[in-house]
């Protein structure tokens, strides 16, 4: 299982009822952020979550609606009695940024552990239990998609475990992918457990022009949440020029990525009513959602 938030959905600048870009991801009692625009500790304070459980930032850019609330969320963890290490992840040049923003957050608790991403196209890494793959997208600074897959162990074998002598006791510790010895046999998870079943993915994909192969990238999301900072296909020119997408491009990448659902997310602040766009994006691909702060779903794996 796969807990979902859409912590905010606003790009440039902050609104009354839509705060800067953030997504949070929860499974297994661990969470991973992906940006930290203004705002992101209000609204996942409002959503009620917690903040000691997130153990990884990912950042996709510099800009500041994407990381000017780090230095303020960091505190806010802190405060939460966190000592464990926190990992921040994201592209070359994270270790600068990091540094200057935690100019005003001087003593935390914990440990930062810092990943800078240099080779972008088919880097993955696992962290909180899941698998996270980078993408280079298209913006006016160097700039990362991050798709985030949590994965699905195989299938305990029932039989085979009574056949192999295993006593049930120990069961657990063969299905947590631990090897040992017990009374001269030597067991491994492989003998009783099968292959890997089908996981649960999610892609995020912010400030780009649509990548050549990002359709491919985002391919079978069970949700893809795409920017798309202007819903008027009259405002495509503009979107250009900024190196951004509009609902119907997002919308293009989703149905070619044949993805289950598509969430819209990063809007302009000219953008008031994105609702008012909808059919723009949902005539290419008809479940398209726009994105509102605090938007949840819980994602399941399939039934075997």
């Amino acid at each position: 299982m796969l807990d979902v938030a859409l912590l905010g959905c606003g790009g440039m600048m902050p609104l009354p009822n839509r705060y800067l870009t953030s997504l949070c991801l929860r499974a297994n009692g661990s969470m991973l952020l992906i940006d930290a625009g203004e705002g992101t500790q209000v609204s996942m304070k409002m959503l009620g979550w917690g903040f000691k459980n997130i153990d990884a930032i990912c950042f996709t850019h510099f800009h500041a609606d994407h990381i000017s609330g780090l230095p303020g969320l960091l505190l806010t963890i802190g405060n939460s009695c966190r000592t464990e290490p926190l990992t921040l992840i994201g592209p070359a040049g994270l270790s600068r940024v990091v540094q200057s923003l935690t100019v005003i957050a001087p003593e935390l608790p914990f440990p930062i552990e810092i990943i800078e991403l240099r080779q972008h196209k088919g880097q993955t890494l696992d962290i909180c239990g899941m698998r996270l793959s980078v993408f280079p997208m298209i913006h006016r600074v160097r700039c990362l998609g991050y798709s985030v897959y949590l994965p699905r162990a195989g299938k305990f074998n029932v039989e085979r475990a009574h056949e192999l002598g295993v006593p049930v006791s120990l069961w657990s510790r063969l299905q947590r992918g631990e090897s040992f010895e017990y009374r001269g046999s030597f067991y491994t998870p492989e003998m009783v457990i099968g292959k890997e079943r089908k996981g649960i993915k999610v892609s995020y994909c912010t400030d780009s022009r649509p990548p050549v192969g990002l359709d491919e990238f985002v391919k079978g999301s069970d949700l893809f949440i795409c920017e798309g900072i202007y819903g008027e296909n009259d405002k495509l020119q503009k979107a250009k020029e900024y190196r951004h997408m509009i609902f119907r491009e997002a919308a293009a990448i989703a149905k070619a990525g044949e993805v289950k659902e598509l969430w819209l997310t990063h809007f302009s602040p000219a953008l008031i009513q994105p609702k008012d766009f909808l059919k723009n994006a949902t005539n290419i691909f008809p479940n398209t959602i726009i994105g509102e702060d605090r938007m949840t779903k819980m994602l399941t794996f399939e039934e075997d």
